[in-house]
């Protein structure tokens, strides 16, 4: 089974790569991109676990290890 989990920092957290990628999209002429976020995308492949379980550990991971809970949110995904 696939999981995906997608990091990303809270609102209200300062985004310095987010910035500097707003700026050179701007900077190159790309108009109209008013906020730019960066996360990150993690996939895990956790084989023999049904949806529900796999949803579960990926989710227990994403709390002990995978996020920083004081300044990111995450969702978790079963992809397969």
């Amino acid at each position: 089974m696939k999981v995906r989990v997608t990091v990303m920092l809270k609102d209200g957290v300062l985004d310095p790569q987010g910035k500097a990628i707003s700026h050179a999209l701007q900077t190159l002429g790309f108009e109209g991109v008013q906020d730019v976020r960066v996360g990150k995308v993690i996939e895990l492949d956790l084989p023999g676990a049904k949806a529900e379980e796999a949803q579960k550990k990926a989710d227990a991971m994403a709390r002990d290890l995978l996020a920083n809970l004081v300044i990111e949110d995450y969702a978790v995904e079963v992809v397969e």
